[in-house]
């Protein structure tokens, strides 16, 4: 076992922001008489990483200099890399029941007790057109993630938080591991080095191939998928879960891999995200980061490998974490193995390539497709999900 942890946190310091003991009993009290703000689904998720310090070093939703600072530069206003803005949305009518009020609870969508507290130290006005040109790359509304922004309030709440209770989770809760959490077991294990992988997807044999190629290098491997808010479209997060938990018992080495969830809200914003999922996976004490094609992307709004281009707008060390690039991964029948562009020579006649589509046709349809594009248990558990989601196809 390791007596410390090997990767400094982003910024050096790992946030709690959880209160406890007789604090808490106060801030609960004190809670109960404050103008309530309620979160939406993203920004719950953000309190969550934030309360648990996986958005280390910050504090709280961000105030107007840092939100600035980070669209124009990639890094808050103190110099620190960071690319994109996490801040709590209000519309003009919450803006005025919080008035000047120097703090706020802030509850779940669903209700219930308090789970914050936020001293106010700002509102401002949101500048939507340019968020989503620096965070998106563009203005349009077809992108989910400017969907997304096009109805958050106008106005940004800004100030530290203090942590009542984290959100209520059903699923998963195993895998609820925080940064601190993750870097206890990295320790327990003695991993120094430690690569990690963002999935919304379930894992097919490219993915496979590319976290052992990885793990060749490293200590251990943390399977990171993310659990929050995904396009109505993606595979939902309990389907994916059965499919890594198939996958883990049978095809990974069990000292050497785990699984942890990842409780972000998916934004879709390409390179951008792709530096904002490194800066959070340092924080669960990675060393290393998986980058592959069109990282956090969505239709063609990026570029296929812009997600891996934009590591190079930063100093060396600066991130703190080695980003691993992969091109697009495969299996090729004529060298009887997976490989990429970069290793395999034939032409793609000789290659298993498939489409998202053609996935998502061939198991509507209860087909399996090819073991070397997946394995047959991640494929019977899609094949039954899909069944359960479309019971007329």
């Amino acid at each position: 076992m390791l007596e410390r942890d090997p990767i400094e946190p982003h910024g050096g310091t790992l946030v709690d922001l959880l209160v406890s003991g007789p604090e808490a009993e106060r801030m609960v009290e004190e809670a109960e008489h404050l103008p309530k703000v309620t979160v939406n689904r993203r920004e719950l998720s953000d309190f969550e990483m934030l309360a648990v310090g996986a958005l280390s070093p910050l504090r709280g939703f961000v105030g107007e200099k840092d939100y600035r600072s980070i669209l124009e530069s990639m890094h808050l206003e103190g110099g620190l890399a960071w690319t994109i803005p996490v801040t709590l949305s209000l519309d003009e009518e919450e803006l005025k029941r919080v008035g000047r009020a120097d703090a706020v609870a802030l509850v779940s969508p669903s209700g219930g007790a308090p789970l914050a507290v936020l001293q106010v130290e700002e509102t401002y006005r949101r500048d939507r057109e340019q968020e989503a040109r620096a965070v998106f790359g563009t203005e349009d509304t077809e992108h989910p993630g400017v969907r997304a922004l096009r109805d958050a309030g106008d106005f940004v709440l800004a100030g530290p938080v203090r942590a009542l209770r984290l959100p209520e989770h059903d699923a998963f809760r195993a895998y609820r591991l925080t940064p601190a959490e993750t870097r206890a077991a990295f320790r327990e294990r003695g991993w120094r080095t430690v690569v990690g992988f963002q999935t919304r997807n379930p894992v097919h044999r490219a993915h496979e191939y590319i976290q052992k190629c990885a793990l060749e290098i490293v200590d251990g491997l943390l399977l990171h998928p993310l659990v929050g808010a995904t396009k109505q479209d993606d595979v939902p997060a309990e389907v994916r879960m059965r499919c890594y938990e198939v996958l883990f018992q049978q095809y990974y080495p069990k000292d050497r891999a785990m699984v942890s969830v990842f409780p972000a809200a998916m934004r879709y914003a390409g390179p951008k995200e792709a530096i904002w999922h490194a800066i959070a996976r340092k924080n669960y004490g990675c060393s290393h980061f998986i980058v592959g094609r069109d990282h956090a992307g969505v239709g063609d709004y990026y570029g296929t490998y812009d997600a891996q281009r934009i590591f190079e707008a930063f100093d060396p060390g600066e991130l703190g974490i080695t980003p691993l690039m992969f091109e697009h991964s495969f299996y090729c029948r004529r060298c009887e193995g997976m490989g990429s562009p970069k290793t395999c020579p034939h032409d793609d006649e000789h290659r298993v390539i498939l489409s998202g589509t053609r996935v998502r046709e061939m198991l509507r349809a209860g087909e399996r497709p090819p073991e070397e594009f997946s394995r047959p248990e991640v494929a019977e558990i899609l094949i039954e999900a899909m069944a359960d989601r479309h019971p007329s196809a």
